[in-house]
């Protein structure tokens, strides 16, 4: 495994392997802080690539005034050990100096798919996101890159991002890695107390009830989702909701609040933000309303 730091390294190493016809390459963008669903992206790549990249980037911009960029929790040693046991070839990790020598005047924004769920909730987290990944992408220029569904969002909006400027890169969406009581794996779990940390199961049993109230006609519509998902919640005396959402996947349109959910074209996300203390976790569940048994 190769660890570079600049990106004059970066591309006389992929130049290297490319030549030697190690393609495809896969890549699996981080922030680092690296865990088991971090290790199945890596996988993934694997299984597609012959060239794994692996980026770990702490990325300023897409962290709000009052979001936790200095304390992100960051452990380079430990992702290191996990990058090379599953598989990584090179990993990338710049400097905020190396990633933006000069005040930075371009940015890339993708419209509307992100005025909902988080983008509602941190403005301009998105346009971070979209435009380090741009440069990401510029710098490897990977045939596939690897995101987990657990941020559904980002992989709709990265999408369409790529989509829309004819990008030559494949996303591949990966499902949800969880722990064994259903909490999703995040980096930011290390932040919450262990009365926070067993609360915060309520987003996967919110998200399993609705699951079930649906496969057994309880509830229809997503009004009634909705207020069954914020039922379960609430009985969680540390939850604050910040949003849940049913909507369009990947449009993320909101829908109907009436009609019945068999009735919607295409996949449905329901969709959690909820803090614990000064914790804030997301989950999701993306569906085809008329074959639920599918859910991920």
């Amino acid at each position: 495994m190769r660890v570079v730091r600049t990106v004059e390294q970066l591309r006389e190493t992929l130049e290297y392997m490319r030549q030697g016809g190690h393609t495809p390459v896969g890549f699996v963008p981080t922030m680092g802080f690296l865990h088991e669903g971090h290790a199945s992206l890596l996988r993934k790549a694997a299984e597609m690539s012959n060239t794994v990249v692996m980026s770990i980037f702490v990325n300023p911009l897409q962290f709000g005034p009052n979001e936790d960029f200095e304390a992100y929790p960051r452990d380079e040693r430990r992702d290191l050990e996990l990058a090379e046991r599953e598989g990584a070839d090179i990993v990338f990790i710049p400097s905020v100096e190396e990633m933006y020598p000069q005040p930075t005047r371009t940015q890339v924004t993708v419209s509307s798919l992100t005025t909902q769920l988080c983008g509602a909730s941190r403005p301009g987290h998105f346009d971070g996101v979209t435009t380090v990944v741009s440069k990401l992408f510029n710098m490897v220029q990977p045939d596939y890159a690897f995101f987990g569904l657990k941020d559904a969002q980002q992989v709709a909006v990265l999408r369409r991002m790529v989509s829309d400027l004819n990008m030559n890169v494949q996303i591949v969406a990966c499902p949800i890695v969880r722990e064994a009581d259903g909490l999703a794996l995040s980096s930011r779990n290390v932040y919450l107390s262990a009365e926070e940390r067993s609360q915060a199961l309520v987003l996967s049993h919110s998200l399993r009830e609705a699951r079930e109230a649906i496969q057994t006609g309880q509830v229809r519509t997503a009004a009634e989702v909705r207020g069954l998902l914020v039922s379960v919640i609430e009985s969680s005396p540390l939850a604050v909701i910040d949003y849940a959402e049913i909507l369009s996947f990947p449009e993320l349109e909101p829908l109907d609040q009436g009609i019945s959910l068999n009735e919607a074209p295409g996949e449905i996300i329901m969709a959690l933000a909820v803090k614990f203390g000064r914790t804030r976790l997301i989950d999701n569940n993306v569906f085809i309303p008329k074959e639920v048994a599918v859910l991920v």
